[in-house]
């Protein structure tokens, strides 16, 4: 991997992870409504899940595992 290829990679995972928290902030103001929208909150959910794996592939390209 080339150091732009990394540098591109760790962009798009702080980006990742800037989305994901966002989501998580998201999720705790739909939940706490008083008529909290049942299907938004599964979408951001699932959303939020899948972001989740995105930062983990990226993380697991970026740190491949040593004793494999």
């Amino acid at each position: 991997m080339t150091d732009e290829e990394e540098q591109a990679l760790r962009a798009r995972l702080a980006e990742l992870r800037q989305e994901h928290g966002d989501l998580d902030a998201a999720i705790a103001v739909v939940s706490t409504a008083a008529n909290c929208d049942q299907i938004q909150l599964t979408r951001l959910k699932k959303r939020k899940l899948l972001l989740k794996d995105l930062i983990t592939r990226i993380e697991n390209t970026l740190l491949p595992d040593i004793t494999a």
